[in-house]
């Protein structure tokens, strides 16, 4: 147990501290090595905590112990997650007798996100639908993808674009019909992918009938569903809120209800109730609900903001330092909660296990094979995948989320890979790719068996990371094409799980948007609002929401050249700001240069090959802040493969020793060279014997010589060796 006179060291010993620590260190853009050097490894917490009051204040060492105290088995369960893995056959039970997700398919799958409303309109309302989904399944086909993932579809008033769910059993009438959605689920398994909805279990909509329920009796069963605190003092609403935490949207996470005499909580809009999963009620209704759709035919579901769902009983006030360094007030007591774990496992047995009774679903995806053909229906799937967001969370709490001994989530999204140390959102910055070689670097080395990684750039939720990457250079067509391929080579050869968000495979870039007026978004319009509010002119304001807003990511499709862009045939709902040549579906769907082309043929060839995705990793030059390489080793009779990317916009030397190997493809292509042209991948085979042996000297572009040396981290993973 950690408490004030630990050491430093000891509380980084245990994975949810050194999380917690790395994220402190990350936010004010600090190195480990501050943690690391034994003079402050060895301070006990009580000094570590009058030392750092200024930066971060009274009480932040107690709030850490809380936290800790919470998963005070931590340690010895990341012991457990470093153990052998033991794989179970389809169908089969893995250790403690928890069945695995369909053979775990989506180990070496391609995920593909849909935003509905911005993917393709089939009826010319201007909004995206499932009908316009159905339309371009041949895109997503020929791309390979492996799973389809849809941003919520359910019926929504949509305060927050359909992550305010009104109605978990229907679909929102803008989108289109159940029986809609069934054709869109039978359409994506005949072409062999699998399907995914976004799953929002956290909150509700204030118009869901349990919360209705909870209003007109707050003290009835459906008061329970939710956190509805009576006011003090008095019940008119009155006084001050619960507690200080605040909502990631702005403002207090709190609301009166008038009707019920209640403050009701709520982390996101003021629409968007959060749901008291101390109820083991709501337990099982959501366990119900993910049963429901799974005899539909949906193969999971991704779990929206699934790690806040266990809050610390009595909702007590956030450290107000931490809310400082963090953003948001009360977030200590939520964001890795108490009972995390436990709901996690339950959810994982109750709703997405098979049971002996149940009926098979309405279908299954067909058998796709290595190269790209289609055999039979497959099998049922045991258990439908659980890939969770999880803002918030280090690698080690990603592990104890996700390793297969602990039969919770198989998959987490873990954000930090989206921005550089001291840096946030809605920043106006040029994205440093050395810091995503290294994020991953050392991700991969604290790996164990059972890990996996979810290797993601973009998604609903986040600006365009090309566009971050090249600044105002992003509309360069050679520049955008070329860094869009090094993100892609990254993405789609790196070991873990790729999930690419809709236009990302044709390079798709940030939006010019010019005021305020353009933003559909209700978190870019409220954060506009708030800031206008402390004195910042309307100018400064945008300039200063505009970096991170999310409706960069959200315009419609391009599909085509011209104003609509083949979305729709009449006025789109959120109009995009850009007119490029060359970057729409159609203008690269026959160019055999197109980024389109190169993410289908690195796909192709991911799929082809088993090292690019079971295959033992090896990295080369790994203290290199240009030159990004990496080995994947084979699997039985397959072959050895070399990466190599440059991370700059300008001609890099290739370190010495890299193995001799034969290009396949990459860009701009060509015979080997001593250098690397900006943002230049290759993807090369082998030379027999090559592989294996070899380790590549520091890079000659100023790399310490030291730095030679490989990461061996994946073999660990699955028993292979290096």
């Amino acid at each position: 147990m950690v408490d004030a006179r630990s050491r430093l060291k000891e509380v980084y010993a245990h994975p949810v501290g050194r999380d917690a620590i790395d994220k402190v260190l990350l936010q004010l853009g600090r190195s480990r090595g501050w943690v690391r050097n034994p003079v402050v490894a060895n301070l006990r917490l009580g000094t570590v905590a009058r030392l750092a009051r200024p930066v971060l204040g009274d009480g932040f060492v107690s709030s850490l112990v809380t936290v800790l105290a919470d998963h005070d088995d931590g340690a010895a369960r990341l012991d457990q997650v470093g153990a052998p893995a033991q794989h179970a056959p389809d169908g089969a039970a893995a250790p403690g007798g928890v069945v695995l997700a369909g053979a775990e398919w989506w180990r070496e799958a391609v995920f593909y996100q849909v935003y509905p409303r911005s993917f393709a309109d089939s009826d010319g309302d201007g909004i995206g639908d499932l009908r316009g989904i159905t339309s371009r399944l041949e895109h997503l086909a020929d791309l390979g993808v492996d799973c389809v993932w849809l941003s919520p579809i359910f019926d929504s008033p949509n305060e927050d674009m359909g992550y305010d769910v009104r109605d978990y059993r229907a679909v929102m009438a803008e989108m289109g019909t159940l029986a809609d959605l069934d054709e869109l689920v039978a359409g994506c398994h005949e072409r062999g992918m699998r399907i995914i909805l976004d799953l929002v279990v956290n909150h509700t909509s204030a118009e869901h009938e349990w919360f209705r329920a909870a209003v007109a009796d707050p003290d009835g069963p459906y008061g329970d569903y939710y956190h509805l605190v009576p006011g003090a003092p008095g019940e008119d609403g009155s006084g001050p809120p619960p507690n200080n935490w605040t909502s990631f949207f702005g403002g207090s996470a709190w609301r009166w209800v008038p009707e019920a005499r209640r403050w009701a909580l709520h982390l996101f809009a003021p629409g968007q109730m959060d749901l008291n999963w101390e109820n083991p009620q709501v337990r099982a209704e959501v366990a119900e609900i993910v049963r429901w759709w799974r005899g539909r035919g949906i193969d999971g579901f991704r779990l929206d903001v699934i790690n806040y769902i266990s809050k610390r009983s009595g909702l007590p006030d956030g450290n107000e330092a931490i809310g400082r360094l963090m953003g948001f007030p009360g977030i200590e007591h939520y964001f890795f909660g108490p009972h995390l774990h436990a709901y996690l496992a339950e959810l994982r047995q109750a709703g997405f296990t098979r049971r002996s009774d149940d009926p098979p679903p309405a279908s299954t995806a067909r058998e796709r094979f290595a190269d790209g053909t289609l055999g039979g229906p497959l099998p049922p799937d045991e258990a439908g995948v659980m890939v969770g967001e999880t803002p918030g969370v280090g690698v080690e709490m990603s592990r104890l989320l996700s390793n297969r001994s602990r039969a919770e989530l198989d998959l987490v999204f873990n954000f930090d890979v989206l921005d550089g140390p001291g840096k946030v959102r809605w920043d106006d910055y040029r994205y440093d790719l050395a810091y995503l070689k290294g994020f991953y670097l050392d991700y991969l080395a604290r790996t164990g068996p059972g890990d996996a990684i979810a290797l993601f750039y973009d998604n609903h939720d986040n600006p365009r990371m090309l566009s971050k990457v090249l600044g105002a250079k992003d509309r360069d067509p050679e520049l955008r094409a070329a860094a869009a391929k090094v993100l892609a080579t990254i993405q789609l050869t790196l070991p873990g799980t790729p999930f690419l968000f809709q236009g990302q495979e044709i390079g798709a870039v940030n939006q010019e948007f010019t005021s305020v007026g353009d933003l559909q978004d209700v978190e870019s319009r409220n954060r506009y609002a708030e800031l206008c509010e402390t004195g910042l002119s309307e100018a400064v304001a945008l300039a200063q929401v505009l970096p991170g807003a999310r409706d960069h990511a959200r315009v419609p499709m391009r599909w085509e050249p011209g104003l609509t862009t083949g979305f729709t045939a009449g006025t789109p709902w959120q109009t995009g700001r850009e007119d490029s040549r060359g970057f729409t579906v159609a203008e690269q769907t026959d160019d055999p240069d197109s980024v389109l082309t190169y993410y289908r043929d690195l796909i192709a060839l991911r799929r082809a090959e088993p090292a690019l995705t079971r295959g033992a990793f090896r990295a080369l030059a790994p203290r290199s802040r240009t030159y990004f390489g990496w080995l994947r080793t084979a699997v039985g009779g397959s072959a050895d493969w070399l990466i190599e990317v440059n991370l700059t916009s300008r001609t890099i030397r290739r370190p010495r020793g890299v193995p001799e190997a034969e290009t396949v493809f990459g860009s701009p292509g060509g015979p080997l060279r001593a250098t690397l042209a900006p943002y230049e991948c290759r993807v090369a085979r082998l030379t027999p014997g090559n592989g294996r042996t070899a380790s590549a000297a520091g890079d000659s572009t100023g790399a310490d010589p030291a730095s030679s040396g490989v990461i061996t981290s994946w073999s660990k993973m699955e028993g292979w060796s290096a």
